[in-house]
C-alpha cells in the first residue's frame, strides 16, 4: 500500500511539474517577411534571457495579420510584432489618422477595450510607404519632396503593385493630396520594383521605408512633406491574459522601446536580405550591441 501511495505521489509530482513547465511557455508569431523574422528573434532572445519563460516560435505565417490576429484572439498565439497603421486601418477598419502619436494612443485604447490586447512600447522605427525616384531623376529635376515631384510628374512614369494602385489610402489618395499626374502608370510585382526603376523605363516607385535594399539601390526616397502616408510604427501586440500569467513579461517587452531607428532597421534587413545572414544571429548581435543581452 505504501509503495502504491508513493507511486501515486511521484506521478502527481511529475504531472504538477509538467503543468508548471507548460504554463511557462509563450507562443510568438511573425509575418512572412524579413523584418518580422528579425523582430521575432529579438523578442525570443529577450524573453528567454530575462525570464523563466520558454518561447515557442511560429514564424512566417502566410497571410500575415489576417491569419495571425484571429489566432491571437483565440489564444493560439500570445504575441507578435505589428504596425500601428495595420492595426488601425486593417484590423479596426478606421479612417486614417495622420498624427503618429494620436494613432498609437487610439489603436492601443481600442485594442484594450475591444479585444483585451496590449500594445507594448514602440520600437522606434516607422515602416510606412514612401515614394522613391531614380537618383538620376532626382538630380535632373532637383527633387527632394513629393511636392517637388508633382511639378514634373507629367514627364515621369510611375509603377506600383496592383494593391497600392487600387487603395484609397494608396495611389488614389496620394495623387489627390499632391496633384500628381504621371505620364504613364504601370502595374508591377512588388518584388520587382527596384529592377523596374533601373531597367524598364520607370522613374517613380513606392517603397517601404525600412526596406533593406534602400541601402544599395540607386534611388532616393522623397520627403512626404504633406504627411499623407499613415504611420506604421512597430510594436509588440500581446494578449493581456498572457501578461497576467507572466508578470515580468511586459517589462521585458518594453526593452525594445525606442531602441530601433529606421536606419538601424534598414541595416538589419540588409544583413538578412542581401548578405544572407541568419536572422537569429543578426538579432542577437544587435541586442548585445545595445546592451540588452
Amino acid at each position: 500500500m505504501r509503495k502504491y501511495m508513493l507511486c501515486l505521489l511521484m506521478v502527481a509530482s511529475l504531472l504538477a511539474g509538467c503543468t508548471k513547465k507548460s504554463e511557462q511557455v509563450v507562443v510568438i508569431a511573425s509575418k512572412p517577411v524579413t523584418e518580422q523574422f528579425i523582430l521575432a528573434e529579438m523578442l525570443t532572445l529577450l524573453i528567454e534571457e530575462h525570464t523563466d519563460v520558454t518561447v515557442k516560435q511560429t514564424l512566417g505565417i502566410g497571410g500575415g495579420t489576417s491569419n495571425i490576429h484571429p489566432a491571437l484572439l483565440k489564444g493560439e498565439i500570445d504575441l507578435y510584432p505589428e504596425y500601428t497603421g495595420t492595426g488601425w486601418l486593417f484590423v479596426l477598419k478606421q479612417a486614417p489618422i495622420q498624427d503618429a502619436a494620436m494613432l498609437y494612443e487610439q489603436v492601443k485604447k481600442a485594442y484594450h477595450e475591444q479585444m483585451q490586447l496590449h500594445w507594448s512600447g514602440l520600437y522606434g522605427f516607422n515602416n510606412t510607404y514612401g515614394v522613391a525616384v531614380a537618383e538620376s531623376v532626382a538630380r535632373q529635376y532637383n527633387l527632394k519632396t513629393v511636392s517637388d515631384l508633382a511639378q514634373v510628374s507629367d514627364k515621369l512614369v510611375f509603377a506600383a503593385n496592383p494593391d497600392f494602385l487600387e487603395r484609397d489610402d494608396g495611389f488614389i489618395g496620394l495623387t489627390k493630396t499632391y496633384g500628381l499626374t504621371f505620364k504613364a502608370i504601370k502595374e508591377i510585382d512588388i518584388g520587382l520594383r527596384y529592377e523596374a526603376v533601373n531597367s524598364e523605363g520607370v522613374d517613380v516607385i513606392t517603397v517601404f521605408s525600412t526596406d533593406g535594399r534602400l541601402k544599395e539601390e540607386p534611388v532616393m526616397v522623397l520627403d512626404d512633406d504633406r504627411g499623407y502616408f499613415t504611420s506604421y510604427h512597430a510594436a509588440t501586440v500581446v494578449r493581456e491574459e498572457t501578461l497576467k500569467k507572466h508578470p515580468k513579461l511586459e517589462q521585458v517587452l518594453e526593452k525594445l522601446s525606442g531602441n530601433i531607428s529606421n536606419e538601424e532597421m534598414i541595416a538589419l534587413n540588409y544583413q538578412v536580405e542581401i548578405e544572407k545572414q541568419d536572422p537569429k544571429v543578426v538579432a542577437k548581435t544587435f541586442l548585445q550591441q545595445k546592451g540588452l543581452l
